[in-house]
């Protein structure tokens, strides 16, 4: 047992003065996934600061019509929500694949964007980890990968990004709202998750000490309709081998409006930005989608045992946007 530190601060600015006075803090809100890597020994912070407490857990309507989600809003809140269901399917979908009831109603929208990965060679102390120890090597490259990345991965990690509700903000174009001791600042969600590079031990752009204090949701597009779509090895509450979440928005036959994402794949969600181009413009037809998806996934470099990860995505890709288009067929008009 290593002893660490617990306070509750009574605001968020309490919260991030606390943290930057205290090495080794870190900030805790469901502890689904933080708590459960200080039991395996990979993490080990000297001071634990519970914001769970903290007045961030309300989901309100932004003055453009989008939506402002507090960081400490609960998983099963948010898939819950009215307006998540009625104007944000995506969302609520991934958030309900994401886990099991009882974890839904403990975790957070900010620890969910902050979990860590579920590679196994991350979670075990006894084998050498970039992530975990950077310069220790990388056994997954040669190891057991089946799961692991298939995009965006380097010479020092091939880990992939575990959230199913990252996903889905990323296609919806959501921003992630930052507090630290510099002040408050904002990051688009596809910009906050990293890649490895050299430096695979940073899952994320976020700053010593700042705290997640909300994400925010843009308006729908007007006409769009979205969904969300996981697989994985069993029905209930596994990780995604691939997901997609997609945003779509056909007129006349033709794709207008068009956003794509993985999960899954990568270190972090992979917005798929050539298939979207690629879409826009395009007839809604299976032929077309295929190719746009094709595209995207032309970047593909999989591992020993994971190639058959580009194809589980390319069909899955597919089919979310062929039920989203209702695979309405060219009639372009006037």
């Amino acid at each position: 047992m290593r002893p660490f530190g617990y306070v509750r601060p009574a605001s968020t600015a309490e919260a991030v003065r606390l943290c930057a006075a205290r090495p080794g803090a870190r900030f805790l809100g469901g502890g689904t996934n933080l708590v459960d890597l200080m039991k395996l020994g990979v993490e080990a912070p000297r001071v634990l600061i519970d914001v769970a407490g903290l007045p961030l857990d309300r989901v309100t309507r932004t003055a453009d019509g989008g939506l402002a989600i507090g960081a400490t809003v609960r998983n099963s809140d948010l898939a819950a929500h009215p307006e998540v269901r009625e104007r944000y399917p995506a969302l609520s979908q991934a958030l309900l694949a994401g886990a099991s009831g009882q974890l839904r109603n403990t975790a957070t929208t900010g620890g969910n964007l902050l979990q860590r990965t579920r590679c196994r060679y991350f979670q075990d102390v006894s084998k050498p980890c970039n992530k975990r120890l950077p310069g220790s090597g990388c056994p997954a490259r040669e190891g057991t990968h089946r799961d692991l990345a298939v995009l965006g991965h380097s010479e020092e990690c091939v880990a992939t990004n575990p959230s199913d509700m990252a996903v889905a903000l990323a296609a919806l174009d959501a921003t992630v709202l930052l507090l630290g001791p510099e002040g408050e600042r904002t990051v688009h969600a596809t910009d906050f998750h990293r890649l490895p590079g050299r430096n695979p031990d940073q899952d994320t752009v976020i700053r010593p000490g700042e705290l997640i204090t909300g994400v925010i949701l843009p308006p729908p597009v007007p006409g769009a309709l979205s969904r969300y779509r996981k697989a994985r090895d069993r029905a209930s509450y596994a990780f995604a081998l691939a997901s997609a979440a997609a945003s779509v928005r056909v007129e006349g036959g033709y794709v207008t409006h068009a956003a794509l994402a993985f999960g899954g794949l990568a270190h972090r969600p992979w917005r798929a930005r050539r298939a979207e181009a690629e879409l826009r413009g395009a007839p809604a037809t299976p032929a077309a989608f295929e190719r746009a998806v094709d595209a995207e996934l032309a970047g593909a470099r999989p591992l020993r045992d994971n190639a058959f990860k580009v194809d589980l995505a390319r069909r899955l890709a597919v089919d979310v946007l062929g039920e989203l288009t209702g695979r309405q067929q060219p009639t372009r008009t006037g």
